[in-house]
């Protein structure tokens, strides 16, 4: 437990000042941590083959390309480029045919690459995109991610009786989940309502209770993928807290529907 608040600290006075500090500093360590996170999808070996070192470089860089290309804030209602995911589509899939039968790239290893380029593609550029926003809608999405998941942990430890997904997470619990929700939808939409815009609190109140949810929905999906490939945590990376996934996992659901809502407001 010492551990875990001693690497929560360090965390904190690391990422608080570049948060607060934007621009060119912030692009690279929300670059840093994709590549990060890449490398621990990547390392899942019953997800996939062993992909070549060569394609895996390739990879990395597009993953670059993609977090950085197209985040200014004007450009929030196009996106990624079409142009991006055309090239990664054909990038990643044409060398697939150059291969044989026992070959270590495989139409499979091909799609994977591309699902998480475009996964940590799309979530690390909004980071960006809402970072170039404005800082209160970054702080914002957090607000949802770390109110939900200390509450559930808290009512979950203290009353939780009934197990929410047996099979995914043991621990998370019926009346956790509840406790997250509720705090995740009343302490962000409150920052909103002060901090943001001063929208109708229904509104804000149903937002807040979706991207709660979904930040729950986003734990659960890589508790998932950690359970189909017999692990713990993603890495080591953080004592005490895993590895960037085991961080970032609400978050990178929680960003991506967030845009979704910004087209709405």
């Amino acid at each position: 437990m010492i551990k875990r608040c001693l690497s929560a600290i360090v965390l904190l006075l690391i990422l608080i000042p570049v948060l607060i500090a934007g621009g060119k500093v912030f692009c690279l360590a929300v670059g840093i941590i994709s590549i990060l996170a890449f490398k621990e999808i990547l390392d899942l070996q019953k997800s996939h083959s062993k992909i070549p070192s060569g394609i895996s470089l390739i990879a990395m860089l597009a993953l670059l390309v993609l977090v950085f290309y197209e985040n200014n804030a004007s450009l929030l209602s196009l996106g990624i480029s079409h142009r991006m995911l055309a090239i990664v589509l054909l990038v990643f899939l044409m060398p697939t045919l150059f291969s044989y039968k026992n070959s270590q790239y495989s139409t499979h290893d091909a799609f994977y690459l591309i699902g998480i380029l475009v996964l940590l593609g799309t979530a690390f550029n909004s980071i960006i995109v809402l970072r170039n926003i404005d800082l209160n809608h970054l702080i914002y999405v957090f607000l949802v991610t770390v109110m939900t998941d200390t509450f559930a942990f808290l009512v979950g430890s203290m009353i939780g009786k009934h197990p929410l997904a047996p099979t995914i997470s043991p621990k998370k619990t019926i009346e956790g989940a509840a406790g997250g929700l509720v705090m995740g939808t009343l302490v962000p939409t409150i920052f909103y309502y002060y901090f943001i815009s001063a929208e109708p609190i229904w509104f804000l109140l149903i937002m807040s209770f979706i991207l709660s949810f979904i930040s729950q929905l986003g734990d659960l999906l890589f508790s998932k993928i950690k359970r189909e490939n017999d692990i713990k945590d993603f890495s080591n990376l953080i004592p005490g807290h895993g590895g960037v996934l085991d961080r970032f996992d609400s978050a990178i659901c929680v960003v991506l529907a967030y845009i979704l809502f910004l087209q709405f407001i």
